[in-house]
């Protein structure tokens, strides 16, 4: 019955995300029995066949090693009740995965950028960098003049690539699904509060499988009790900067360290215990 409930209220949460609603719940569950349930119940996630594409080569992201050090944005376009267009503009913390900004408005412009800019920034600080595309908005006088003054590098990806920005990209998919497509908007006041309460929830509750199902705000919470950043690893190559993490791996566990695998102790063990070049000749 609970499983039940939760999937009424989050319609496009698929078993595994429901599995870690129930345990934060207290439910001693795990995911094999949740799976049983949920199909038993008919609650499976209705999702759109998509085309088969091409193979292609996957540009490799860098990075970030700490909240505040990329950010990005971009644009969602959506309608009223009365086939009004709005859009919304969407920000994210590419470390912590935290959505910063969900602006809606009837037109955006490079100004109105800038007024979400500032008003972050007194929040959280200055970003680094701010991952973009090449929109008029974000390329005009207006957003340069205000990253120039502030200090700030606008990294704009290449035309017909939103696979550069994929982080923000990736959010919006998220944004549509779980609540564009569910919601109706019936004014601008409207929009604004139910993606306001998107926004909270999604930093607040919503299990995201990146951060190893922890909320985005309780990893930034986490962040700030360390004295050293933590590395997220991504689906992408490693680079230098992610430290012990391998690519492809989630991110460790902010209590203990990775163990090291056998193989890698034993190749280890084998290379130190190697005969040099010189003891070989001798």
């Amino acid at each position: 019955m609970r499983l039940r409930d939760l999937a009424g209220s989050r319609v496009r949460y698929g078993y595994r995300r429901l599995t870690v609603m129930l345990r934060r719940e207290g439910w001693a569950v795990n995911a094999k029995r949740v799976y049983r349930l949920y199909r038993e119940e008919g609650l499976q996630v209705r999702t759109a066949k998509r085309k088969k594409r091409g193979s292609h080569t996957r540009v490799p992201l860098p990075a970030p090693v700490r909240a505040n050090q990329r950010w990005s944005m971009d644009f969602v376009s959506d309608r009223f009740s009365d086939g009004r267009w709005f859009r919304i503009l969407t920000v994210v913390d590419q470390y912590t995965r935290e959505c910063l900004c969900a602006y809606a408005d009837r037109s955006q412009t490079g100004e109105k950028v800038v007024e979400q800019m500032k008003r972050l920034v007194k929040q959280r600080g200055l970003p680094e960098s701010i991952t973009t595309d090449n929109g008029s908005e974000f390329a005009g006088q207006a957003m340069d003049g205000w990253a120039h003054q502030a200090g700030v590098k606008l990294d704009f990806i290449r035309p017909g690539r939103p696979v550069q920005n994929g982080y923000i990209e990736s959010f919006n998919g998220r944004l549509r699904d779980e609540c564009l497509n569910g919601e109706i908007f019936f004014n601008l006041t409207d929009a604004r509060e139910k993606l306001e309460h998107w926004r909270r929830d999604y930093n607040q509750k919503r299990p995201h499988t990146a951060l190893d199902d922890r909320t985005p705000e309780e990893f930034a919470r986490a962040l700030g009790a360390r004295p050293f950043a933590l590395p997220i690893v991504n689906k992408t190559e490693a680079t230098a900067c992610q430290g012990f993490a391998d690519a492809g791996q989630k991110t460790p566990a902010l209590d203990r360290l990775p163990p090291l695998s056998s193989r890698s102790a034993i190749r280890a063990k084998g290379l130190c215990e190697r005969p040099s070049l010189l003891e070989r000749v001798n």
